[in-house]
């Protein structure tokens, strides 16, 4: 029972993931960096560090006790994924929603699972384990999922080209390498977070349980924040913008923080939910990356039916994305399957 509790904390989580930027649609009058550092300060600074107050007992004390070199690890891979995650943001404005999280995703979930067995030096004995082939098929599935995800977005440009009235900027050229940086650096975050497990030991021992992670996001989420920080104020040095954060076009100040704060809460909360699933899935944690990956891509494909972003594709199109959608419900499947023969 705790196994699939762990899945479902990881579908909370991947869900609000899927939809922690459409908030952006919905801001007005300020610049891209006005917003992508409003809504950083929320997610990668003031949240964590929340959080971690209000879960972790005698927090001080953990950060005390906590290994100098976890903290300084998971800090300066968070600094990584901060790169990655600014990346992300502008390739969404060039290959919208649906596509941003197949590629980079995509990337993410193969990387950012298999990578920490490997340096932990785990790899061979997990796959002589039980339920490792289950395990290595549900990866390879989910990233063959993720593959024909990007394919239908390949064929939604097309699709877009062919429509003479479409004003979109989708441009593949431009968000495909802004994707392919984004799926490396973003890998680097699931490492973050278990370069950081001696953190959570610490506060393990103090009481924290089922919360324990919520420490770690201290340091990987703040060092995400140091890089975007010095690209955002580079950006609006560069561009005079630094007014944007007083003023907005039609009295809409008010309404753009608050976007800008759902946005943080959106995306603080699905490594709040990926840190009561991890927790949860027994020997084989480190798939919780390739789950938590996979469910994103799966429902951001989901948000992006509903806001209508493949609305005038081709039949071809619409079927493609319906067998990705297949593909990778099977792969979480297996993956949950793989986890409970590893558990048996």
């Amino acid at each position: 029972m705790e196994l699939i509790n762990g899945v479902l904390f990881h579908a909370t989580g991947a869900s609000s993931a899927a939809l922690c930027y459409t908030p952006q649609k919905k801001v007005v009058g300020w610049s891209w960096q006005t917003y992508w550092l409003a809504q950083a300060f929320i997610c990668w600074l003031a949240l964590p560090v929340i959080m971690a107050f209000v879960t972790i007992p005698d927090l001080i004390l953990v950060l005390q006790e906590a290994p100098t070199a976890a903290m300084l690890t998971s800090f300066l891979l968070g600094m990584a994924y901060g790169i990655g995650g600014t990346a992300f943001g502008i390739a969404i404005r060039y290959v919208g929603f649906s596509l941003t999280y197949a590629i980079a995703v995509g990337i993410s979930c193969v990387l950012g699972t298999l990578l920490p067995p490997l340096v932990n030096g785990t790899l061979g004995d997990v796959l002589k384990s039980n339920g490792a082939a289950y395990l290595i098929i549900g990866i390879v599935l989910g990233a063959i999922g993720i593959a024909i995800c990007g394919l239908a977005g390949r064929n939604k440009e097309k699709d877009i080209e062919k429509d003479a009235d479409n004003k979109s900027t989708f441009s593949l050229a431009k968000g495909l390498p802004l994707c392919l940086l984004a799926g490396v650096l973003s890998a680097l975050y699931g490492f973050s977070l278990d370069q950081g497990q001696p953190i959570a030991d610490v506060a393990a021992k103090y009481g924290a349980a089922n919360f324990q992670g919520n420490v770690i996001y201290i340091f990987s989420n703040s060092g995400a924040f140091v890089t975007t920080l010095f690209y955002c104020l580079y950006l609006h040095n560069k561009e005079k913008t630094f007014a944007q954060f007083f003023t907005a076009g039609n009295n809409s100040l008010v309404k753009n923080y608050s976007m800008a704060i759902l946005t943080g809460l959106l995306w603080y909360g699905q490594f709040f939910f990926y840190g009561l699933g991890h927790v949860r899935m027994g020997n084989y944690k480190f798939t919780s990356w390739a789950i938590h990956m996979i469910m994103l891509v799966l429902f951001s494909a989901v948000a992006g039916l509903l806001m209508k972003e493949w609305k005038n594709c081709s039949a071809i199109t619409m079927r493609l994305l319906m067998l990705a959608l297949l593909v990778l419900i099977t792969a979480v499947l297996l993956l949950t399957y793989g986890n409970y023969l590893g558990g048996s």
